[in-house]
């Protein structure tokens, strides 16, 4: 069963118990070069990312580079 965090700004039920997960289940593949990931207003390194739940309530942002102008 989901709960609700916010992501990016915007009210979310996710799945997922830690980062890692996360990004699995946003296609962003968690080895990819650039992405960062914030919760709750404090970077998470990535080697805490298989580690680092997700709880209800949490703020989490991730920042990823994309091409464009």
């Amino acid at each position: 069963m989901g709960f609700n965090v916010r992501l990016n700004g915007m009210d979310e039920t996710v799945e997922p118990a830690t980062v890692i997960d996360l990004l699995r289940t946003r296609g962003i593949d968690p080895a990819a070069r650039g992405v960062a990931v914030a919760l709750n207003g404090k970077v998470v390194r990535r080697a805490d990312w298989p580690t680092t739940e997700i709880k209800a309530g949490d703020a989490i942002e991730i920042v990823r580079p994309f091409s464009g102008g």
